[in-house]
């Protein structure tokens, strides 16, 4: 059995207590935390591997709820043109893919959330309701193995396209066009979901999504948006797969709950401009929202998170990474959802450091419904930890570690990232080829752009 020790360590732990123990010690025994307590409690194994946490403030993995593969590689395109940016997803992701592309864009974000310290996240395969790439298995598979490859945790959300159907895509060895029916995505995600589903150990597993409707949309379709609604929650039920959405505001949560497509295993991404009906069928369903601060949606409509955790309903946070105009690093996502609510409340006690830490961490593992194995610094629970280097003069004096966390810490502070027992990076240090990552995604993207005549979209 192996056994590791974090020592003299500012614990941040998450559990019930909220704890924050100073001179802390962690004890993990292979994928497992076997004891978190002041240092002169915990008694250390004789043979356990020591990891000096002195100037170190050690805190759960961090979890993002919402992030979309493939934008890794197409985040800057446009120069701030939102449209265009837009329009090159659809043209890239549907028709001017490969296998290399896909692969190069999953280890790309892969290695950059690791080194954020993020170490589980919720990944859309595509960028929205219109070009998922669920016409073949392929991609939500390499993206899986890449997981695996640096050593985190995906959540992969594997999808519906909105109608009508068929959609048009070109294969993936660009070799033909393939036209995709609901019912051939419908197989799709399955396939992948048993390929895919062991989430906890090897950190590839599967979960559904399908499009947002809003009452207008329904209003034109509401047979075929009912009986694709029944078909997606067959396909979910049979397979035990949690459910998420991208995109609620006005309306659409309360239509969703009519739907029959919301319960304790959903978790609803943007949810801007909610209606009283839309909150309180959130609150009847058990289901979580995910608070995206950082995202065009939250500047164009606004996400009432504190009045939703106030009313109970659980809310984790998103970082919608990587495009147009943001990352990986939670922690800027932390100070913003901070700074956004106390500028719309005009007070500064609104959200509080706790608050945004529990969004992504055990308020996260909740919306997974992994709170029993993730999400806090607690016996039992896996081994997925971060440890932060505090002894930087941004992060000085060493003193209010909750606040220094959520405020002023950013990715690059982070200095361990320990999953599944297993540390995979020290002293921002990997054991992957980094440079060959980086380079193969800049290769990939000169790559699409030529192959779909959008080299322009690189002039800012």
């Amino acid at each position: 059995m192996t056994s590791h020790a974090i020592t003299h360590t500012t614990a941040i732990t998450m559990d019930a207590e909220r704890r924050v123990i100073d001179n802390a010690t962690v004890l993990f025994e292979n994928d497992r935390i076997t004891a978190v307590g002041p240092a002169g409690e915990v008694p250390l194994p004789a043979t356990a591997e020591v990891i000096d946490g002195r100037d170190m403030i050690t805190l759960p993995g961090l979890i993002d709820s919402h992030a979309h593969a493939g934008h890794g590689l197409t985040r800057n395109l446009g120069g701030g043109d939102g449209d265009a940016w837009f329009q090159a997803c659809e043209t890239i992701y549907t028709r001017g893919s490969t296998p290399a592309f896909w692969q190069a864009e999953a280890r790309l974000s892969g290695l950059e959330r690791l080194k954020a310290g993020i170490t589980t996240c919720t990944m859309l395969l595509g960028g929205g309701a219109d070009h998922y790439r669920t016409d073949t298995v392929e991609a939500g598979n390499l993206h899986s193995e890449a997981t695996r490859e640096i050593g985190i945790r995906t959540m992969l959300a594997a999808g519906l396209n909105r109608r009508p159907f068929p959609k048009t895509y070109r294969s993936l060895d660009l070799d033909r066009e393939v036209s995709l029916s609901f019912e051939d995505q419908l197989e799709v995600c399955a396939e992948l979901a048993q390929t895919n589903g062991d989430f906890l150990n090897d950190g590839a597993g599967v979960c559904l999504i399908m499009p947002v409707y809003s009452p207008e949309d329904f209003a034109q379709a509401p047979e075929d948006i009912r009986a694709m609604c029944r078909a997606a929650m067959d396909l979910r039920e049979k397979h035990g797969l949690l459910f998420t959405q991208d995109g609620h505001r006005s309306g659409s949560i309360a239509l969703a709950e009519n739907l029959g497509i919301l319960g304790p295993w959903a978790y609803l991404s943007h949810s801007v401009d909610l209606t009283p009906e839309d909150m309180a069928a959130a609150k009847r369903s058990g289901a979580s929202i995910v608070h995206n601060p950082s995202a065009i949606m939250s500047v164009l409509g606004r996400c009432p998170a504190p009045e939703l955790r106030e009313m109970g309903v659980n809310v984790a946070l998103g970082s919608d990474a990587a495009a147009p105009d943001r990352g990986y690093d939670m922690f800027r996502h932390m100070a913003q959802c901070l700074h956004y609510h106390r500028r719309h409340f005009r007070d500064p006690e609104v959200m509080m450091p706790r608050d945004v830490l529990e969004m992504c961490t055990i308020d996260a593992a909740k919306a997974i419904g992994m709170e029993a194995d993730l999400g806090s610094l607690e016996p039992g629970k896996k081994a997925d930890i971060v440890m932060l280097d505090r002894r930087k003069p941004h992060l000085y004096p060493p003193m209010m570690p909750l606040t220094t966390v959520a405020q002023f810490a950013n990715a690059a502070d982070v200095h361990t990232v320990i999953v599944n027992g297993e540390v995979r990076m020290r002293d921002r240090k990997t054991a992957l080829d980094e440079a060959g990552i980086l380079d193969a995604a800049a290769g990939e993207l000169n790559a699409a752009l030529a192959r779909c005549d959008l080299s322009h979209l690189l002039v800012e």
